[in-house]
């Protein structure tokens, strides 16, 4: 190991550089929207692309965006709809998808679902009946119903 701390030492400073940009992590800045209808279902995206097809409603921040415009953005894009940010839920990092992630509670506010490249179907779902997914969408769901009924009690 001293060895080669030696010969990383002696090395140029642009391969530090290269080295440090290709094995550091990278974080990608996401924003998703968790929108529940009157019987408290969770509405979920099917996804074109996705090994596990459903998820919830996300996608990526651009340059010199706001976060909250950023979801909104996003699911017109996906959906033809409209929906309305009422509060962030929670901002969290995940080591295991490298995402920094920005979490919103939103309602509908306007349009009729319109099927996109990225989104073949949308539907709520009981959250004790969810369909496979993503554990850690699952698990985040089942967070953020947990902090809505002690907002209850």
């Amino acid at each position: 190991m001293k060895i080669l701390l030696r010969i990383w030492r002696v090395l140029p400073m642009w391969i530090h550089i290269l080295a440090m940009r290709t094995y550091r992590a990278k974080f990608r800045a996401a924003v998703a929207a968790m929108i529940f209808d009157e019987q408290g279902r969770v509405l979920l995206f099917k996804h074109t692309y996705r090994k596990f097809e459903w998820g919830i409603p996300a996608g990526g921040l651009e340059y010199n965006e706001q976060p909250d415009k950023a979801i909104v953005r996003e699911f017109f894009e996906e959906t033809d709809m409209q929906i309305k940010v009422e509060k962030l839920l929670l901002a969290e990092s995940s080591k295991e998808d490298r995402n920094i992630s920005l979490i919103y509670l939103c309602k509908i506010v306007d349009g009729t679902f319109k099927e996109s490249s990225e989104i073949s179907e949308m539907k709520y779902f009981d959250v004790n009946d969810l369909p496979q997914m993503l554990f850690a969408e699952k698990n985040l769901i089942r967070w953020v119903v947990k902090e809505k009924q002690n907002e209850l009690a």
